[in-house]
């Protein structure tokens, strides 16, 4: 099934994007089948269990307050970080839960919630499991749901191509890079006006357009909200913000943008978002919110350096942003479809290697690049992340989660680069290859390099 660049590009908070956004959906939609079969205003208790790497590394990740706030019917979407800190902050005060906003008051808070780190279930490695019981103890509803990377949840009983199911007849669907670059040579198109075929088989052209163009803006805000905030990183590692630091030294130095900077605008975009999101601010879930920093570094490099932006008119940039998005999200597509983006799943590599291979193709497509291009530009960019290990230190998306983004920026201008400068369209290892290789080291890695803080630098910064 062809995933919607809305499914990979959604707007919530940090710092997870499967660790805080995908746990409160699911929570939320836990109180929303409870309210559909009449069952919420029975409720009298609840049991929440949370499973290997939610358990292991929530704390860090938001991800106990988050379920909180999705069983008062809150979604990542809707809620803003300050009303996150102020709820929260309430709640640890001893004010109730107030299930779905509008049903019972229970006494609920983060110790209540059930933590079993070293219990993987066999579906995914972030579980968790739901229950509702009356005031005589009966249960009144019991499931389990997974938090799959991205966001995206998928409870018992569904496929996992449920989550991106919405009843529309697209007119080139695709499930591997092999069928995408089928697509565009029956019809000679690219690939983001592939893209933009089938968005417009779910919505007007012009809707999806706004909604790629509100995408950007929050990327652009979020960079730049970031810019104002100096001082420390919440969570108790006192990482220093760098952001607002370098941002002052490069208008100083490079006020006009000069490619001869780019690298260190990459840098600064990348670094901006992803402290922000280490704060829990509003973020862009791209594809995760570990790896949120990456897209919006490459596409200020595609709205700043390349031939596409010299234009320099609001309507150039427009362009640039659709197309940009909408080729990101057709990779995308593939690697959600054949592989994995969550860290828990198969370490960074489906985090940061997924967002690199899509910048890379967004990329390549601003600069002009075939089909194949496009797609040799992600495969190139994936290549080099291939076994990158998700080992956050003291489970937080801080260290080395910051500056992994912006490296993981830099390799995607470079992979877009190298694959237009190569004349032949072909390449040696496929993009399809490339994805399939990446699911399967996934597979074969040790769990404690899985989002879990028991592994790598995780362990090593802690003992030193």
């Amino acid at each position: 099934m062809t995933v919607s660049v809305f499914d990979l590009f959604s707007i919530g908070i940090g710092p997870s994007s499967s660790h805080t956004v995908g746990p409160m959906a699911a929570a939320a939609d836990f109180i929303d089948k409870l309210r559909e079969d009449g069952y919420l205003h029975k409720v009298a208790n609840i049991q929440v269990d949370l499973f290997g790497s939610l358990a292991a590394t929530g704390l860090g990740h938001g991800t106990f307050g988050a379920v909180l706030l999705g069983l008062e019917g809150n979604r990542p979407q809707k809620i803003g970080p300050d009303e996150v800190d102020g709820r929260l902050a309430e709640i640890a005060d001893g004010s109730p839960l107030r299930l779905g906003g509008d049903g019972p008051s229970i006494k609920y808070g983060i110790d209540d919630l059930i933590k079993r780190p070293l219990t993987v279930l066999p579906r995914h490695a972030n579980g968790m499991r739901f229950q509702a019981f009356d005031a005589a103890g009966n249960n009144l509803f019991d499931r389990y749901s997974y938090s799959i990377g991205g966001g995206f949840v998928v409870h018992d009983g569904e496929d996992a191509t449920a989550i991106v199911q919405d009843g529309a007849k697209l007119p080139y669907e695709y499930t591997s890079g092999e069928d995408l670059a089928r697509h565009c040579k029956e019809t000679g198109m690219r690939i983001s006006e592939v893209g933009m075929a089938n968005e417009s088989a779910r919505s007007s052209k012009e809707e999806v357009v706004e909604r790629l163009l509100e995408i950007a803006s929050v990327m652009d805000e979020c960079a730049k909200h970031s810019l104002t905030r100096k001082g420390v990183l919440p969570g108790g590692l006192k990482t220093q913000r760098r952001a607002p630091k370098w941002y002052e030294r490069l208008k100083r130095i490079d006020p006009n943008h000069d490619v001869g900077h780019w690298l260190e605008w990459v840098n600064l975009i990348a670094l901006a978002v992803n402290e922000e999101n280490a704060s829990g601010g509003r973020i862009v879930t791209a594809p995760t919110n570990g790896a949120a920093g990456i897209i919006p570094a490459v596409l200020f490099y595609a709205l700043h350096y390349t031939d596409r932006a010299k234009e320099d008119t609001d309507e150039a940039r427009r362009s640039i942003i659709c197309d940009f998005l909408l080729a990101a999200g057709a990779v995308g597509s593939v690697i959600k479809e054949q592989s994995s983006i969550s860290g828990a799943e198969v370490g960074c590599q489906g985090e940061v290697g997924s967002a690199s291979s899509m910048a890379a193709a967004g990329l390549a497509e601003v600069m002009g690049g075939t089909p194949t291009q496009v797609m040799n530009a992600g495969e190139i960019a994936m290549e080099h992340h291939l076994g990158l290990t998700c080992d956050p230190v003291g489970g937080l998306v801080q260290v080395p989660c910051i500056e992994r983004n912006a490296i993981a920026a830099a390799t995607a201008v470079n992979a877009a680069r190298m694959a237009l400068f190569d004349d032949g369209d072909s390449a040696m290892v496929s993009l399809d290859a490339v994805v399939k290789t990446m699911k399967e080291t996934g597979a074969d890695m040790s769990n404690k390099y899985k989002e879990t803080a028991l592994g790598g630098l995780a362990v090593t910064v802690v003992e030193c």
